[in-house]
């Protein structure tokens, strides 16, 4: 029984070593926006063009199974699937099937809704998403429904920690922004606002915090429980708005990834504060200089002047180490997925 055991284990393997990234895309459910999936498929890869980006993949082709597990991706603030593929080759070489949501008002499409009108909508978009693919007939048989990763970077860290427990409010970026504008101003405003040291800096501030205190009120705890979702990644997440005590002790596994140099979202505001709070997590990478958009792989080939000083990378910093970074993060769903 047991060589038998091991002859299926090691065909699944090479069945999957030998599968092709096929590309597909689901409709949303009630409004929500398309659904991008990488997955294990039989055929023959092509180059294929999204946007600036060219990726090696089938499209449309037939799903394979490969280790049984989901692992769903929320993308961060105007964000796409094209900046994640990295990470999703190297989820769906293991085995895993990759399913991206649009978060809706908060895509590269659409930036009408970016923060917290946003962030209250993303949690309740991933389990659409994975409702999504459990109902449909070419890829439900191929993945345990009850055995579900997520992972996610910025404002899609926010999501994954809002399912792993955390109580939030829009209230709390309001507090967290009067106390701290001056040393996280860039989690505060909208990218295309930067202090410059000037006499202007102090009517930047005055208008941010108007703003914020006229729009972010609320004080509604907000979070999101799905029980398929059972195991959980946030990569430089937006934390400071969340009640750091709701994470000490997270119902499933979650692991962090952090960047030394990220200069949008403070690590000591934001993922290294969560690390304090969180007595369970799991360290799962740390991009020591990596800058806020390091765990972009590819990273965008121009980005726009207003965004570049937060998403391009510090001087000196090698793109290299991030397959590594991406091993770690597959490392850590097989390890908790699955048997």
């Amino acid at each position: 029984m047991k060589r038998a055991a091991f002859s299926v284990f090691v065909a699944l393997l090479c069945a999957t070593a030998q599968a092709a990234v096929g590309l597909a895309e689901l409709a949303g459910l009630e409004g929500d926006g398309p659904l991008t999936l990488f997955y294990p498929a039989a055929g023959t890869p092509q180059s294929v063009r999204r946007g600036p980006f060219t990726v090696s993949v089938v499209q449309k082709a037939v799903p394979v199974r490969g280790n049984g597990r989901l692992v769903v991706i929320s993308h961060g603030s105007g964000g796409s699937p094209w900046t994640y593929t990295d990470l999703a080759v190297a989820l769906v070489e293991a085995g895993f099937v990759v399913a991206f949501p649009e978060h809706r008002g908060d895509n590269f499409r659409d930036r009408s809704e970016i923060g917290p009108p946003s962030w209250k909508r993303r949690p309740g978009e991933v389990s659409r998403a994975i409702d999504a693919v459990l109902r449909d007939v070419r890829f439900a048989p191929l993945v345990a429904a009850d055995r579900i990763g997520l992972y996610g970077m910025s404002a899609g860290g926010h999501t994954a920690l809002s399912f792993a427990g955390g109580l939030w409010a829009p209230a709390g970026l309001a507090r967290h922004c009067e106390t701290h504008i001056r040393e996280d101003f860039g989690a505060c405003v909208a990218p295309g606002m930067q202090l410059k040291g000037d006499f202007f800096d102090t009517w930047r501030i005055w208008s941010t915090l108007w703003v914020i205190r006229w729009r972010y009120s609320d004080a509604v705890p907000q979070t999101h429980r799905d029980a398929r979702v059972r195991a959980i990644v946030a990569a430089v997440p937006y934390a400071a708005d969340f009640d750091m005590a709701s994470l000490a002790s997270p119902p499933v596994p979650l692991g962090l990834v952090r960047a030394g140099q990220d200069k949008w979202l403070l690590p000591r505001f934001h993922s290294d504060a969560v690390l304090k709070a969180c007595k369970t997590c799991e360290r799962v990478a740390d991009v020591t200089t990596g800058g806020h958009g390091a765990l972009l792989s590819p990273l965008p080939p121009s980005l726009p002047e207003a965004v570049a000083g937060l998403l391009g990378d510090p001087p000196g910093f090698d793109r290299s180490v991030l397959p590594a970074v991406d091993r770690n993060i597959v490392a850590f769903f097989r390890k908790h997925l699955l048997p």
